[in-house]
């Protein structure tokens, strides 16, 4: 009985801790960012019109970032939402948001959306465009 009692428990930690290996890394080989803000430089959109942009063959790219500029719906209280299209980033100040596959990365920029102002919104851009604050 001690036996069963002690294989079941070595089961269960074994387990465990795959488990949260697995969550860790996030399942993936590409390592998390370890910083909460960072500097983006390189084009960044809205979620599907940016994996359009990264499906676009490289002749191409600079006519698609030209005919889909980023727009949004903003709201009375000044709330991004409904975004599409995408944007030039350049040295643009960023919070780090979420990890969303191996090549990309969902940050919170401010982006100029109406003549001028500026608004934060949420958009993915490349993990490798992305470097942390020092």
């Amino acid at each position: 009985m001690k036996y069963l009692s002690a294989l079941t428990f070595a089961a269960v930690i074994a387990a465990a801790s795959t488990v949260a290996t697995a969550q860790t890394s996030g399942g993936s080989d590409a390592p998390k960012l370890q910083c909460a803000i960072g500097y983006v430089t390189g084009v960044g959109g809205a979620a599907q019109s940016f994996r359009d942009y990264l499906a676009t063959p490289d002749r191409d790219k600079y006519r698609f970032v030209a005919d889909n500029p980023i727009q949004c719906k903003v709201s009375d209280e000044g709330r991004a939402s409904g975004c599409t299209g995408v944007t030039n980033l350049s040295r643009e100040k960023v919070s780090v948001y979420d990890d969303v596959d191996n090549a990309t990365i969902a940050v919170v920029a401010r982006v100029e959306l109406e003549h001028g102002a500026t608004y934060p919104v949420i958009i993915l851009v490349r993990r490798q465009d992305v470097k942390c604050e020092e």
